[in-house]
């Protein structure tokens, strides 16, 4: 028995709105979820998606993606860090010129830190002093123990550095910085001015405090880490084509720059219950990195909409296996707790954070 044109037709334009609307509700699932925690999260968390069974290793089933702290009065969040000795983490809020502060033991939150340079990335070094790179003095800087501040660098070769965005620290003392110049663009994050040198990559020596240009291939070179064994340098370039770089690490040189992964998401579907499908896409940029003990690399990503903003989660060999859906783009991200495996992200004007079944490989 054969059904009329007309009822077939009818049948799959019902079939086709039903489907169209799951899929439609399925995508809004991060931005409409109750993110105060009086609804409880269904588990497993629909905003944490696996692209391989490789990232269901890492995914926990029975925990949530929380936000554990907002504000309307912040602006853009960013350079977030785990301090395991005061158990708290700190981060930039660059466009107040404040760095705040959130404490594990009862989420308090406060100001760290202001004015802060209008600073952008932060990290901690061997001796856990905080180094802070500062959009609007155009420096890197180190804070004391005594609350000092020493200023480690702000020329190169007698020219002020663009704005330093990024920094990490190598074993042997060395700090690694970006100088994208971001800061000095526009003076919503810092002070408007003219990029004096060409954007790069720099070193400091520990022990002299030399600065050295280890790289300016990239545009606009921005978040960057180490592998967990400090043989491979990854760069994040914000600008053309909003990729990550890898370079091998040759003692203080870096050699064979080569493509990591290119940030651009085709369509993909991930089915995340019988009747829901979520639709991944988006050609958006990466922005702060972490690698895990196992050589993942966890990067912040937006600019690109809901199905792309987030975190997005690659193999060592550049593989994307899974994503972190966020209602709100996110700059930058760290590994934290006491065991070092819980994902802090901060994004734009929140703070999210969930577990993992894995560890950050460096010690913020």
């Amino acid at each position: 028995m054969h059904n009329s044109p007309a009822l077939s037709r009818r049948s799959f334009l019902t079939a086709t709105a039903a489907t169209t609307a799951g899929l439609l509700a399925a995508n809004k699932l991060s931005a409409e979820r109750d993110w105060s925690g009086k609804t409880p999260t269904r588990y497993p968390d629909q905003d944490i998606l696996s692209l391989d069974p490789k990232f269901d290793k890492y995914k926990i089933g029975n925990t949530p993606l929380q936000r554990i702290y907002h504000s309307d009065s912040m602006m853009w969040a960013e350079g977030i860090i785990w301090n395991g000795v005061g158990r708290y983490v700190t981060w930039s809020d660059i466009p107040n010129d404040r760095q705040l502060r959130w404490l594990e033991e009862d989420s308090h939150v406060s100001v760290f830190r202001q004015p802060a340079g209008n600073s952008n990335g932060n990290t901690l070094d061997y001796e856990g002093r905080q180094i802070s790179c500062e959009h609007g003095n155009r420096r890197v800087v180190r804070y004391e123990a005594s609350g000092a501040v020493t200023v480690l660098a702000d020329k190169f070769n007698g020219k002020r550095f663009n704005a330093p965005n990024d920094v990490v620290v190598h074993p042997d003392g060395g700090i690694w910085f970006t100088d994208p110049g971001y800061g000095s663009m526009m003076n919503y994050e810092g002070n408007k001015g003219p990029l004096e040198i060409k954007e790069a990559v720099y070193r400091i020596e520990p022990k002299s405090g030399n600065i050295e240009k280890v790289s300016d291939e990239l545009e606009k070179p921005n978040g960057i880490c180490f592998s967990p064994d400090y043989k491979k340098l990854y760069v994040a370039d914000t600008g053309k084509p909003r990729d990550i770089q890898v370079f091998d690490v040759d003692g203080t040189k870096l050699k064979r720059r080569r493509q990591f992964v290119d940030m651009a998401l085709k369509e993909t579907r991930v089915k995340i219950s019988p009747t829901k499908v979520r639709i991944l896409r988006g050609n958006g940029g990466s922005d702060g990195i972490r690698c895990d003990v196992d050589g993942n690399v966890w990067s912040a990503a937006g600019w690109a909409g809901d199905g792309f903003d987030g975190v997005h989660c690659f193999s060592p060999e550049g593989q994307r296996i899974g994503v972190i859906l966020l209602p709100e783009i996110c700059a930058n991200l760290c590994f934290g707790g006491r065991k070092r495996n819980r994902l802090f992200m901060a994004a734009s004007t929140s703070i999210y954070a969930m577990y993992v079944e894995t560890q950050g490989a460096h010690i913020t």
